[in-house]
C-alpha cells in the first residue's frame, strides 16, 4: 500500500482513535491515536525545527493499523506506505524506530525517547488537524512533480 494524500493518511490515523494497542508502564494498554499526538508534540518541543522528525512520530500508529503483528514487518510496510508522501527521511525513522539493530543517530534516539515518553505522561497534544498543514508542506516537498533530480 503507498498512502498517495494527506487525506488518506489523516484518515488512517483518525482511525486508529480509541485502539489501545499501545503499552505503556507496566503494560497498561495506551491510545495509539493519543500516543502519536504526543509523541510529536514532545519531539516539536525538543525539536521545533525539524519537522520530519516530529512528524515520524506522529504516523507511528499507521503501521500498528494496517499491519498486525510483528513490529519490524509492520515498520518496513509502514515506511514504504508512506515514502512517496512525506519523503525518504521519514520512511528510515519509521522503519529504524522499532529496530534495536539500526543506526541510532540522534535522530532517531530523539524518536525512540519521545516514543516512550509519551507512554507515560499525559498531556493534552492538540488534535491531528493542527498538524495538516506540516503534513501538506512535507507531503508538497516529496512530490513526484515538485521533485527534481
Amino acid at each position: 500500500m503507498e498512502l498517495r494524500t494527506v487525506e488518506e493518511l489523516m484518515d488512517l490515523l483518525y482511525a486508529c482513535r480509541g485502539r489501545r494497542d499501545v503499552r505503556g508502564p507496566g503494560g497498561t494498554p495506551v491510545d495509539a491515536y493519543d500516543h502519536a499526538l504526543r509523541t510529536a508534540a514532545l519531539l516539536r518541543r525538543g525539536r521545533p525545527a525539524d519537522k520530519e522528525l516530529q512528524v515520524a512520530g506522529l504516523v507511528g500508529p499507521v503501521g500498528r493499523l494496517l499491519w498486525p503483528g510483528e513490529p519490524a514487518v509492520r515498520a518496513d510496510r509502514a515506511a514504504d506506505a508512506v515514502r512517496t508522501l512525506l519523503g525518504e527521511r521519514v520512511a528510515g525513522l519509521v522503519r529504524a524506530r522499532h529496530r534495536p539493530g539500526a543506526q541510532a543517530d540522534d535522530d532517531l534516539l530523539s524518536l525512540r525517547a519521545a516514543d516512550e515518553e509519551a507512554r507515560t505522561v499525559c498531556f493534552d497534544a492538540g488534535v491531528l488537524e493542527d498538524w495538516r498543514t506540516v503534513l501538506e508542506l512535507l507531503a508538497a516537498r516529496n512530490s513526484r512533480l515538485g521533485m527534481v533530480d
